[in-house]
């Protein structure tokens, strides 16, 4: 394997409260070098994220105590990581929930169950900047 992918400089965060769904994503990022930090909720991630800030992070929509939705409006109300895209996460695939998303700041939506090629072409979409600046 090559020494360096240019990848061990990123952080994501993956929040999701299935295991299957948090296995998965760190899985295919790791594989690619990608560091990877998880959170099984909204509360779960906001404990994490001033430790860890990631350069980027998917955020299930459906979970307990505090969803998606929530979680992504208080992360861009931080002055700390109000530019760090959002990605949201779903098993549905609405127009009322993209619409949704967007209206609390999420770049992005990514329906459930994601492949590996998807999840990887949105973390190359909003990571380029980036790589740009590691490399």
């Amino acid at each position: 394997m090559s020494s360096s992918t240019g990848n061990e400089n990123l952080r994501i965060m993956v929040i999701d409260d299935s295991s299957t769904i948090r296995r998965s994503a760190e899985i295919f990022l790791g594989q690619v070098g990608y560091k990877v930090v998880l959170a099984e909720d909204g509360f779960d991630a906001l404990a994490k994220i001033n430790d860890t800030h990631p350069h980027l992070i998917f955020c299930d929509i459906l979970m307990p105590r505090l969803d998606g939705y929530q979680t992504c409006a208080l992360i861009k109300k931080s002055a700390k990581f109000r530019d760090t895209p959002v990605i949201m996460l779903s098993s549905k695939d609405g127009l009322f929930d993209r619409a949704r998303g967007a209206m609390v700041g999420s770049e992005e939506y990514l329906t459930k169950p994601f492949t590996k090629d998807s999840l990887l072409k949105t973390v190359r979409k909003y990571t380029a900047e980036v790589h740009t600046h590691t490399n």
